[in-house]
């Protein structure tokens, strides 16, 4: 069979990520790839980010820690959702926030690409070819 865009495996670890640590009391680890960027993202409690939105990137977060607070604009109006761990927030492009108002860190996976608008659901399912060895 024709194994097209053949990529080897690869593996990031922390020595390869960018991290930031910044004033907001957020801890950010980047692992930023040709096509997507996954980060790992700590904030200390009473963090809040500044309120932002995205203009080309879908961003999906994985909460894998404690509570995390989201907030955002809809309908002219501010909503707020407390989400947990193995929740995810898909951020779309809404204005949006996020905070942590507990007394533990809250720790999520962000996953970011640049889609192109076409839905992909059934590549996505059906993309495995299994070998024999």
């Amino acid at each position: 069979g024709g194994r097209r865009h053949m990529r080897p495996i690869s593996f990031s670890g922390m020595e390869d990520a960018i991290t930031v640590q910044k004033p907001n009391g957020t801890h950010v680890s980047y692992h930023i790839f040709e096509e997507s960027e996954i980060h790992l993202n700590r904030i200390t409690p009473g963090s809040v980010q500044e309120w932002h939105y995205h203009t080309l990137i879908d961003e999906c977060l994985l909460i894998t820690k404690g509570v995390l607070t989201c907030r955002w604009l809809e309908d002219g109006a501010e909503r707020t959702r407390k989400v947990r761990e193995q929740e995810i927030v898909r951020v779309g492009s809404s204005v949006h926030t996020f905070a942590n108002e507990t007394e533990e860190d809250v720790e999520f996976v962000v996953f970011r690409f640049v889609p192109d608008g076409r839905d992909k659901r059934e590549t996505i399912k059906n993309d495995k070819v299994v070998v024999d060895r």
